[in-house]
């Protein structure tokens, strides 16, 4: 007797906790649900998040201000034409800064390519522009004379190098991580919408409750 008294609290017990969950269930809001399914299937009709386009801005920025500088010493050196055709018909590893000017080129054309063109969703791309950049600008640092030729040996390096790593942060900190979260929100939310779906059908309109025109009056 005491055994049947047990399993029947034991089943009464288990029903009231399972009432939260199919309560917690039952309140989605499935208007909600699509409203944020509906946000997130635009941003991916954009073609490219908020993030990655910054990201892609930056990238821009660099390319812009190692011109600038580039340009800025051009013309300390003595005219733009003398000085470029000096530095890129003459050109010199050991004093030139096109190649810097250049670097900065090729780390624009790769990352826009991959991230902007091909919105790739790795690291390998920013890896390798970083790496190239990282290598080259130390050998030209140690090997070249950068630094008798005044504050533009320090600072076009020095600039072009923690440009490069501050791309890679941003990319590897902001942009992928910042994407699989949403896209896991997205999976989740639709993944809810589903289910709300089939717990909620429909609700019956007024016009699908009415009495046959035989019934009797009252009934």
């Amino acid at each position: 007797m005491n055994r049947v008294s047990g399993d029947a609290e034991n089943a009464h017990s288990s029903s009231v906790e399972s009432c939260p969950s199919l309560r917690d269930v039952h309140s989605i809001n499935p208007a909600q649900l699509m409203a944020r399914i509906e946000s997130y299937e635009g941003r991916e009709k954009k073609g490219i998040s908020d993030v990655r386009r910054t990201f892609c801005l930056f990238v821009t920025f660099d390319l812009l201000f190692i011109t600038l500088l580039w340009i800025i010493e051009l013309n300390v050196k003595g005219g733009i034409e003398t000085t470029l055709e000096k530095e890129v018909l003459k050109y010199d590893y050991s004093s030139s800064y096109f190649d810097i000017f250049l670097l900065a080129v090729f780390r624009f054309k790769v990352l826009i390519l991959a991230y902007a063109m091909c919105r790739l969703r790795h690291w390998w791309a920013i890896a390798f522009t970083t790496a190239v950049t990282s290598a080259f600008l130390l050998a030209k640092v140690i090997i070249s004379q950068l630094f008798s030729q005044g504050a533009f040996g320090y600072v076009l390096p020095i600039i072009s190098f923690i440009l490069a790593w501050i791309e890679t942060w941003f990319l590897d900190f902001k942009v992928l991580p910042q994407e699989a979260e949403e896209e896991n929100r997205f999976l989740i939310a639709q993944d809810a919408s589903e289910r709300a779906a089939l717990l909620h059908p429909g609700v019956l309109s007024d016009g699908q409750f009415y009495s046959p025109p035989e019934s009797v009056a009252g009934s």
